[in-house]
């Protein structure tokens, strides 16, 4: 588990840094080939290296401002230039024409993160001149001697220093992208997720909303060995009192506290934000007597249990309506309707009590 942390953090400062990072390493590239040169005595590319170095450099100075176009063109052309020039001074024989396989890695990377839409077809211009210019070495230089002759121990040390940068670049940024991609594709899955649960939830309670709740009561409703289920219609008496007196802040909070009693004591049945300061839970498997008898322990827990908010303790209690699922139900939004017409029957003849007949 460790080494995975230390591989995510690893992966996640290449995909932030990028930029900096591929000017960094080719900065060390040619700071290397630099010293090379010296001691094969090749001026002209001491020179280029030195030149190469100090343009790194100043891209190292972009990349900190956030200029990052000019840095994916500055790769290119001197990468493109270098082998060009290393190629007409010392010969195809010494492989530097693998530094432009080393940049097609970053030109597909970089290239379509600066590069949007329809402007990502110059990626692919890009590849088809890289891909151009190596063919007309290959072609230009491949019966030519070159100026400066180096050793077959030097050119061998120069092959395969350019082959490592090149297969490198190809790891490092394969390596990037399916990291970036996998994390771009786990973020959107995680959204999805939210999305579907938010669409399905109130976001203050975390109680199913009314497009979550009434396909439960549905399938309920038409499943005919299904066993019998009651709903209760809860409302939080003089709830608007509460918000005057206490403000917004404490209602939600109050809000939250019944809720948290109500999932304490309706453990394991489907429990819906209705809207407002109304609670509907399905009690599924529960005749009416047995509704009522839970309904009423519900009922004195809470008038039982005040909310704490700042110091401060609010009372508040709930009244409940009950109706059993019948033969004479097709709807749930039907069924519900009667539990909340005794639900304000009960609002209108005292509060805090349930009831679970017609009166």
């Amino acid at each position: 588990m460790k080494d995975k942390g230390i591989f995510d953090r690893v992966m996640h400062f290449l995909v932030h840094n990028s930029n900096m990072v591929t000017v960094a390493v080719m900065a060390c590239v040619h700071i290397i080939l630099l010293l090379f040169m010296v001691v094969m005595g090749v001026t002209p590319l001491v020179q280029f290296n030195i030149l190469s170095v100090v343009v790194y450099l100043f891209c190292v100075m972009l990349c900190r401002a956030g200029h990052f176009m000019p840095v994916f063109i500055s790769i290119i052309l001197e990468v493109t230039a270098y082998t060009i020039i290393s190629t007409h001074f010392i010969g195809l024989r010494c492989g530097t024409y693998c530094f432009l396989f080393s940049i097609v890695p970053i030109i597909i990377y970089l290239g379509c993160f600066l590069f949007k839409r329809g402007q990502r077809w110059i990626v692919t211009g890009l590849l088809a001149v890289n891909f151009a210019i190596f063919a007309f070495l290959y072609i230009a230089y491949a019966p030519v001697e070159p100026q400066y002759e180096l050793t077959d121990g030097a050119r061998l040390l120069l092959v395969l220093f350019s082959s490592f940068v090149m297969i490198t670049s190809t790891i490092i940024y394969s390596f990037i992208y399916i990291y970036s991609s996998e994390v771009e594709v786990n973020s959107l899955e995680q959204k999805n997720r939210q999305l579907s649960v938010d669409a399905h939830e109130d976001a203050l309670t975390s109680l199913l909303n009314r497009r979550g709740f009434l396909p439960v009561v549905e399938k309920l409703m038409q499943d005919k060995k299904g066993g019998q289920f009651c709903i209760a219609f809860c409302d939080i008496d003089n709830f608007k009192r509460i918000n005057d007196s206490y403000g917004h802040d404490a209602g939600d909070e109050v809000l939250r506290h019944i809720t948290g009693i109500i999932k304490k004591e309706m453990n394991g049945y489907d429990i819906c934000r209705w809207g407002g300061e109304e609670i509907i839970i399905l009690l599924n498997g529960c005749d009416i007597a047995q509704a009522r008898e839970k309904s009423e322990v519900l009922r004195k827990d809470i008038e039982a249990n005040p909310t704490v908010f700042f110091n401060k303790r609010i009372a508040a209690t709930i009244t409940i309506g009950l109706e059993e699922n019948r033969s004479g139900y097709t709807e749930p939004e039907d069924l519900i309707k009667h539990a909340d017409a005794r639900m304000y029957y009960g609002k209108q003849h005292g509060k805090n009590i349930v009831i679970s007949e017609d009166e």
